[in-house]
């Protein structure tokens, strides 16, 4: 597609174009793919393209991004120049989905946690879908799931990763410790970053139903092994230690009356 107009005020040196996305993504096969300068939300814009026919691995990227969604009623904003903002359109007719359909949740962050840990960096899962650097958030990943009638029609998968100082948010809009990237010891080029997640969500994609992807997620989890405390908007707090991941992908929490499963939801999870 066309580049869209370019928004006032943003640095040149800094800003991405469309030409050189295309440059840095020669060779690895996109079902298609969008760039906004600004928008509001890339997962918004692969929502509507999956509905319109958009093919496997098409890909949504914007420069900035106003209104991004986490999960539950969280925002998240992606400053120009500072940030990777973008969504994947995965078609899901393989996937047992029954059985492997939470798995996409974890794909971006472990896939991320792949690409950072290669370069040296100590980033888990904070379960089931932010990545964490030192106990603090560098990134974020959001599935939803488009759904004809009883069958699961496509998958969207957004990402969003703090890669410069200029993408955390200020300690009043914060709901947990935030840090990016590059102050964590990351010193790659965004599109070479999002080159190599780009792949290794691929590689992570291709083993997605094999016991070794829950395995690894588990093996990433932040605070495994720890006290933590689980609550939820509309339910009790539960506290224990986190022993890891049930089959259906469900966290598993020894507490003091014996064993819990904590469901995906609006879930907040903490150390004690």
């Amino acid at each position: 597609m066309a580049e869209r107009p370019s928004t006032p005020g943003l640095s040149s040196s800094n800003r991405l174009t469309l030409a050189q996305l295309q440059a840095a993504l020669t060779g690895i096969h996109l079902g298609g793919l969008r760039f906004f300068p600004s928008i509001g939300s890339t997962n918004d814009e692969a929502l509507a393209w999956a509905s319109q026919g958009a093919t496997d691995f098409s890909l949504v990227l914007a420069e900035e991004q106003s209104t991004g969604r986490g999960r539950g009623s969280r925002k998240w904003h992606t400053p120009a120049g500072a940030a990777l903002a973008f969504s994947l359109v995965l078609r899901a007719k393989d996937i047992p989905q029954s059985q492997h359909l939470a798995r996409f949740s974890a794909l971006g962050a472990l896939a991320l946690a792949d690409v950072l840990q290669a370069q040296g960096i100590p980033a888990q899962i904070k379960w089931p879908n932010d990545l964490l650097i030192h106990g603090r958030k560098a990134a974020g990943a959001l599935a939803e799931t488009v759904w004809v009638g009883n069958e699961v029609e496509s998958i969207v998968l957004g990402m969003g990763i703090n890669v410069t100082p200029e993408a955390v948010p200020s300690p009043e809009n914060l709901h947990f410790p935030a840090t990016c990237i590059q102050s964590e010891g990351f010193s790659l080029p965004r599109l070479e970053l999002l080159r190599r997640l780009l792949q290794a969500i691929q590689t992570r994609r291709s083993a997605l139903t094999s016991p070794s992807f829950l395995q690894d997620w588990q093996n990433n989890l932040a605070y495994l092994g720890q006290p933590v405390r689980i609550w939820a908007d509309n339910a009790p707090e539960k506290s224990g230690v986190l022993r890891g991941l049930n089959p259906d992908a469900s966290l598993r929490l020894e507490t003091a009356t014996g064993e819990a499963s904590i469901h995906f939801g609006e879930v907040h999870l903490r150390l004690v």
